[in-house]
């Protein structure tokens, strides 16, 4: 009988343990207060407004490329298509591959909603220029390429997978915060 009183003890402090430790694992992964909230919205906007403003000067940038050139506004050409004769940063579409004939493809998993996602995917436009000839990183949206995530084994987001032109990979990683560092892994 003193087993089951023992037994049972033991069971509850185990239980709550557990539960001690669940609680306080997910309150450290959370804001502290509506301050510390507020602080993290702040950072998501300034991230988000960072980004349009690299967008708006890019913008600006071709437009005055395009009149020192004599080009019209709608024959100018777009980031994406003045990096394909050097490298290039653009969205994932399976044809893509193909460019792994004469280069190397990196599938980039990108969320909207990672701020890591977003600060590195602001540290790539702000460096397109130093993509090397031959390298192209698509973006593939994290939400919905699921059969593209299976067939990789992503299970998070911001993972890149090197491919070849028939899709096979080559190598995969997670750990690239720059394009310097996005680039290093690239065979």
């Amino acid at each position: 009988m003193i087993h089951w009183i023992i037994g049972g003890i033991v069971v509850i402090a185990v239980a709550a343990g557990g539960f001690f430790f669940l609680n306080n694992s997910k309150s450290a992964m959370m804001p502290k207060d509506a301050e510390s909230e507020a602080m993290m919205a702040k950072d998501s906007s300034a991230a988000l407004e960072k980004d349009d403003t690299t967008i708006q000067k890019n913008e600006v940038m071709l437009e005055a490329d395009a009149g020192e050139s004599g080009m019209k506004k709608d024959e100018m050409m777009t980031d994406e298509s003045a990096m394909m004769k050097g490298g290039s940063y653009e969205s994932y579409s399976p044809e893509k591959l193909a460019l792994a004939n004469d280069g190397k493809v990196v599938i980039y998993f990108h969320a909207d909603w990672c701020p890591i996602c977003r600060s590195l995917e602001s540290n790539i436009n702000a460096n397109l220029k130093t993509i090397p000839a031959g390298v192209h990183i698509l973006k593939a949206d994290y939400d919905t390429e699921t059969m593209l995530k299976q067939k990789y084994g992503v299970t998070y987001q911001h993972t890149f997978a090197q491919v070849d032109a028939k899709g096979n990979l080559i190598a995969k990683w997670g750990d690239a915060n720059t394009l310097a560092a996005v680039l290093a892994h690239v065979k």
